[in-house]
């Protein structure tokens, strides 16, 4: 079995469940575009309000732009965490305790951009009678509770390796 299982690895690059799961994602996407049909991709009235065209250019956004932005970040954490390193009395490494809040706050932030810039106020307030003034202090709020949580929980870790070893 152990042989059968090697084998599939050197053919196939991977492990069977990789497969397994592309096969699901690709049954789910024509599962959904069947039942959604294909003509509702598409705004004839107005092009760039069409489902495609936005899908589209959130690739190319990703791809060309926040890819980038967000290697370069990494890249910088990396570097400054070999400059300088946590003391050898370390066992437990801050990066992921940094890229986690920061890729927590970019994808909220994302998210809620439209309502921390206020766009689309009228139509906000008309449905659901409120403004969207609380959304940059919620987003801030939000934003200072990941880091904190993520320090608490170095904090923890950090003890633990020390409690452990001494």
């Amino acid at each position: 079995m152990r042989t059968a299982l090697d084998r599939f690895r050197a053919v196939y690059g991977s492990n069977p469940l990789h497969l397994l799961t592309l096969v699901a994602g690709f049954a789910l996407f024509a599962y959904v575009v069947i039942t959604i049909k294909p003509i509702t991709l598409w705004n004839p009235n107005t092009w760039w309000q069409s489902i495609v065209v936005w899908f589209a250019a959130a690739i190319i956004a990703h791809d060309l732009v926040l890819f980038p932005i967000y290697a370069l970040i990494d890249r910088i954490l990396v570097a400054a965490n070999r400059i300088r390193p946590a003391p050898r009395t370390s066992a437990v490494p801050v990066l992921n305790y940094v890229r986690t809040p920061l890729l927590g706050a970019g994808l909220t932030l994302l998210m809620f951009l439209p309502g921390i810039i206020e766009q689309g106020a009228p139509t906000y307030a008309a449905a659901t009678g409120q403004t969207q003034e609380p959304f940059l202090g919620r987003w801030l709020l939000l934003t200072a509770a990941m880091f904190a949580a993520s320090a608490v929980t170095y904090a923890i870790r950090l003890t633990l390796a020390r409690r452990s070893r001494g």
